[in-house]
């Protein structure tokens, strides 16, 4: 079953130095833009990250460091992919607990936003958890009857996620064929920024997710406590959180 789309939406997969968002970088970006009168633009760039890839890392995504070496750095092609991104919704596989966070956080770093707030977030694996509970090979197994080919090729990995969404849809009589139900049904929690540092309850109020303050209302911490935000903005945190915090301060200023 294709995608039923009202805007275009591009399913994306990242191959990076490492898992921490903030510390490490992409090394490679492959996307599959689909547009709601069906055309489709795919692309794999692969970036410099200005640091070592440990062997680790090597180990899973095949890319080193002389293979990266005369690539350009993502800011190099930050802008330009930017406008490829605008107006766009997201999708991928596991991509809202890492590859968005990660892709926001590369763009903040070349001080662009691209607005990630206002775009819907569909992430493939939690749909596969919630229905099957399994990983991307075995989902491709089950869902498409085919061998996933070269895993951890990033083309590889976001052409099998975009087969293995379009047969959930065919399997799932009740799974809807619209972007902004699976972006809802995907989220396992309802997260103001992409870290998921701060969260909406069931009334929609911005709430604390971590730490002494865990469970309390972010408008209220910030009244009683303005350290607070200071020492947010001063700490280890993301970006995206840090803009987030803002956000909401500016929000809540004088209330």
């Amino acid at each position: 079953m294709k995608l039923k789309l009202d805007r275009p939406i591009i399913f994306f997969d990242l191959e990076t130095t490492g898992l921490t968002i903030g510390k490490d970088h992409i090394v490679e970006l492959c996307y599959i833009r689909l547009e709601p009168n069906g055309n489709e633009r795919a692309e794999t760039l692969r970036f410099n990250p200005g640091i070592h890839i440990p062997k680790e890392s090597s180990d899973i995504h095949g890319i080193t460091d002389k293979d990266v070496k005369d690539c350009p750095a993502f800011k190099d092609k930050a802008a330009e992919l930017a406008e490829v991104f605008e107006g766009c919704d997201l999708a991928g596989y596991n991509s809202n607990k890492f590859d968005v966070p990660m892709l926001a956080e590369e763009f903040a770093i070349c001080g662009i936003d691209i607005h990630i707030n206002e775009k819907k977030l569909i992430d493939v694996q939690n749909i596969f958890h919630k229905m099957e509970q399994r990983t991307l090979v075995a989902a491709y197994k089950f869902y498409c009857g085919k061998n996933l080919e070269n895993a951890h090729s990033a083309l590889a990995d976001t052409r099998a996620t975009l087969e293995v969404l379009e047969a959930q849809l065919d399997r799932y009589a009740d799974l809807k064929n619209d972007v902004a139900y699976l972006a809802d049904f995907t989220q396992i929690q309802k997260g103001v920024d992409l870290a998921c540092r701060f969260i909406y309850d069931e009334k929609g109020v911005e709430i604390i997710n971590f730490g002494k303050y865990k469970g309390q209302a972010v408008k209220d911490v910030l009244k009683k406590d303005p350290n607070y935000k200071v020492w947010m903005l001063q700490g280890d945190f993301t970006m995206n959180t840090k803009q987030t915090l803002e956000r909401l301060a500016l929000k809540y200023a004088g209330k």
